[in-house]
């Protein structure tokens, strides 16, 4: 029995699909759906702020803001997400999984609703406390991404554990089609009871006053999904595999366990107790040997992918609007510019987002996380130059259905690829004691991606145009493909196997049984 691996995990590995685990990835998803919605909701009010707040008098076309505003309301969200990654991952391995997971909802609550409170007496200070709510809310968002990640895979079996994380990032399509919905229904019920003429007709009366209202109740609604999960958050017990192999303590990771799962455990803190020697930190040479690559490889594919894949969600209206898809905003009032952006971007949500996000639920376990991100990367290249090379063609009125077709399947090749698989191996394959501190680390290089993406994509479009930065998109989809032969492949394999734990603890318990007499 020296070679045998601690009951408890055993267990967790080999357990049947319960009840439990659908209500972990709702509990775990929620958040989700949470950081979906607020990071996504910005891009849709955008419009009506720069109408609002950034009104010139005798202008041929409505308001809007500054691209330097632009940018910093778009990318103030992700600054503080990067920043909440990389501290509450390593926060996490440091305290626990479950004390540090309450704290990052309450977080998203308190700033989502005091987002939609910004306040000033002009336009730059309703900017500058909208971008500080915001960055503390995207702070919060952050730290969800790798203790979400961690613990979902920490309760999983190994057979089911690549769906149960990706239906956990899959709430995020849910929270993009909210964030559309919620929009439409908020700007029609407005514009309905508060009709008014288009830009064109009456330049000042296409902005009724009660348009600030619709922004600020857009945003503070992302509170509310998360705050109805605090309290089965809190009730959670701490993950297994962290209790037992960080923590040390096999008593209260079989306890909770027997709970979890409905079984009898053994402690076994005998076994607990031989593991102790063999752990390495995160700057040691074993860990650069055993993972370095894997690090390089999960962190360069997810800046990678999120320059392309929140460019084109925080900017679709830009690229609708100049393929002529959405009206031009004098032929609308403020109210219904909002309603028609909402209406595309939940129809690309509806049609290729959320169906690309289940496909990888459905076979995520069965082609394997490697071929789904090879997949997703050669065709995102492939739609997305098709798409810039003929740019000009698809600008014809005739051909814009065909544009939205494409770019809807860049969507679905995103979310049926790298934009699932990137979230879940990073949770798979490093150490429990480092596990989340490497998800922080590989989710924060994508959000530097996605920095990359909302301040670059405003420049480059006005400077080099929409066309040659379509190409740029496929040139980086292409170096995603490439970096992704560095990722291992997770498949059916448990945690300590991929992560060498498991390996570790043979070594040690044969170690002890040479130097016993």
């Amino acid at each position: 029995m020296a070679r045998d691996q601690l009951q408890v995990l055993d267990t967790l590995d080999a357990a049947k699909t319960q009840w439990y685990h659908f209500t972990a990835i709702i509990i775990a998803g929620m958040g989700l759906f949470t950081d979906a919605y607020d990071l996504f909701c910005i891009s849709l009010v955008t419009k009506l702020l720069g109408r609002i707040y950034y009104y010139k008098e005798g202008a041929t076309s409505p308001g809007s803001l500054p691209s330097n505003v632009t940018s910093a309301v778009n990318g103030v969200a992700l600054c503080g997400t990067l920043a909440g990654q990389l501290f509450f991952g390593w926060l996490g391995d440091k305290m626990g999984r479950k004390r540090v997971y309450g704290l990052t909802l309450m977080l998203m609550v308190i700033s989502s609703a005091a987002s939609g409170l910004s306040f000033g007496k002009d336009a730059k200070a309703v900017m500058a406390t909208l971008c500080f709510f915001r960055f503390w809310l995207g702070f919060g968002i952050g730290g969800d991404y790798p203790l979400s990640a961690t613990i979902m895979s920490e309760y999983a079996n190994k057979k089911t554990r690549g769906a149960f994380v990706a239906a956990v990032f899959a709430m995020q399509g849910f929270g993009i089609l909210a964030g559309g919905m919620v929009a439409i229904i908020v700007s029609a019920a407005f514009n309905a009871g508060y009709p008014a003429p288009t830009y064109e007709m009456d330049a000042v009366g296409s902005t009724v006053p009660e348009a600030d209202y619709v922004w600020r109740i857009i945003l503070m609604f992302g509170a509310i999904p998360a705050l109805l999960t605090y309290y089965w958050r809190m009730k959670m017990p701490e993950t297994a595999r962290y209790t037992a192999l960080v923590a040390k303590n096999a008593k209260q990771a079989a306890a909770d366990m027997s709970k979890v799962l409905q079984v009898n455990l053994q402690e076994e803190q005998e076994k607990v107790e031989q593991k102790k020697g063999v752990d390495y930190g995160f700057f040691s040479s074993q860990f650069l040997h055993r993972h370095g690559l894997h690090l390089l490889g999960t962190t360069t594919t997810w800046f990678f992918l999120d320059i392309v894949f929140y460019s084109q969600n925080l900017f679709q209206k830009d690229i609708f609007t100049a393929i002529g898809w959405i009206p031009e905003a004098k032929t609308m009032n403020a109210l219904e510019e909002l309603y028609k952006i909402a209406r595309a971007q939940t129809l690309i949500a509806l049609c290729s987002t959320v169906p690309g996000y289940w496909f990888t639920v459905a076979l995520i376990d069965k082609l394997g996380r490697f071929k789904i991100q090879l997949i997703g990367f050669f065709f995102m290249t492939v739609f997305m130059f098709a798409l810039a090379i003929p740019y000009h063609h698809w600008t014809l009125p005739d051909n814009r259905i065909g544009f939205v077709v494409m770019y809807s399947l860049t969507f679905f090749f995103s979310n049926f690829g790298p934009n699932a698989t990137t979230f879940v191996v990073p949770a798979e394959i490093f150490p429990a004691r480092l596990r989340s501190t490497c998800h922080g680390i590989s989710a924060a290089s994508g959000k530097a991606g996605a920095i990359v993406g909302a301040f670059g994509f405003v420049y480059a479009a006005n400077y080099i145009g929409v066309r040659k930065t379509l190409i740029a998109f496929g040139v980086v989809n292409l170096l995603g493909l490439l970096f992704t032969f560095l990722v291992p492949e997770p498949k059916g394999k448990s945690l300590e196997e991929l992560s060498g734990e498991a390996d570790d603890q043979n070594r040690t318990e044969t170690q002890s049984g040479n130097v016993s007499v």
